[in-house]
């Protein structure tokens, strides 16, 4: 079983890879989009490279949910993300620190929970057989 430290180092090379960074630019912090400029086409990429590179499977819409993008009016009123929504993104994202977000829950601020250390923690969750939700 890899450690954080050996996931974390395997998924930034993957996302020096997937989005020509320097291995510099990225930190547990770093946001995809804010930081490392990731845009959505790059997300099929990254995932795909991540179940290469651990031999896993993601199942689409599990580390990137896309019913909350996607402006659901249940999940999101005047560019604010709902109690449902956040219970939503709980639930879809537990391996997501959410604490920061739920006090200004923005819409354009979701992307910022989608962190280096984030994906980390999905795919150390994966290895260590956590159940898909």
């Amino acid at each position: 079983m890899p450690s954080q430290t050996e996931i974390f180092q395997k998924v930034s090379a993957t996302l020096v890879d997937a989005l020509n960074v320097e291995p510099d630019e990225i930190t547990p912090a770093s946001t995809l989009q804010g930081d490392l400029k990731a845009e959505s086409i790059d997300f099929l990429d990254i995932v795909f490279r991540l179940e290469r590179e651990f031999g896993i499977k993601i199942p689409r819409n599990e580390l990137f949910p896309e019913s909350i993008f996607q402006g659901d009016p249940e999940f999101v009123q005047n560019g604010k993300v709902t109690q449902k929504g956040l219970d939503e993104l709980r639930q879809k994202m537990p391996f997501a620190d959410l604490s920061k977000f739920e006090k200004n829950p923005e819409v354009s601020a979701i992307s910022d929970l989608f962190t280096v250390d984030m994906i980390t923690k999905y795919i150390a969750g994966k290895l260590n057989g956590a159940p898909a939700r």
